[in-house]
């Protein structure tokens, strides 16, 4: 008994933080499977943000905009303050990564069509195409950058300094 106690610990093991129940409802929210090897505390922040209302220049749950959630769910899950605009965050905060090279946690920019080479919609990427993100027709959803808009709309992503 004593051996597989020190066997245990040594290996590194620990207790998971988070209810199985909580992950379950965020995966249902992001309509996504969310995995062991995944960073949980991001999918059950940006799960709880799906759905608040989108606001020009908000940065709460009672309304937000694109940057506004990114610089939240950031300051949350990672401990990392964003400049305020996608502008800023992909400019100041981030470094180039391919769309081939996104990871989990990176930042996706997207132009809007009349300045093609500045950012005006900042999501997180979150696994399988999908991000997180505000728009200003839905509010907070998941979306993929296979979607038409999106492919159309792709700028760069910006991996977090």
């Amino acid at each position: 008994m004593c051996v597989a106690a020190i066997a245990l610990s040594s290996c590194g093991t620990r207790r998971m933080s988070y209810d199985f129940r909580d992950l379950a409802v965020a995966a249902i929210r992001l309509d996504m499977d969310i995995e062991m090897k995944d960073n949980h505390k991001l999918y059950l922040e940006a799960a709880d943000w799906i759905g608040t209302p989108y606001r020009y220049g908000g940065t709460t749950k009672k309304g937000v905009d694109c940057s506004g959630l990114t610089s939240a769910i950031y300051r949350k899950v990672y401990g990392k303050k964003l400049s305020r605009s996608s502008e800023e965050q992909r400019d100041r905060d981030c470094k180039r990564v391919l769309k081939r090279n996104l990871k989990e946690g990176d930042l996706v920019f997207f132009h809007n069509g009349k300045k093609k080479r500045k950012a005006s919609h900042v999501g997180i990427y979150l696994k399988d195409g999908k991000f997180v993100h505000a728009s200003t027709s839905v509010g907070v959803v998941v979306s993929s950058l296979n979607e038409r808009y999106y492919d159309k709309h792709w700028l760069q992503g910006g991996r977090v300094k």
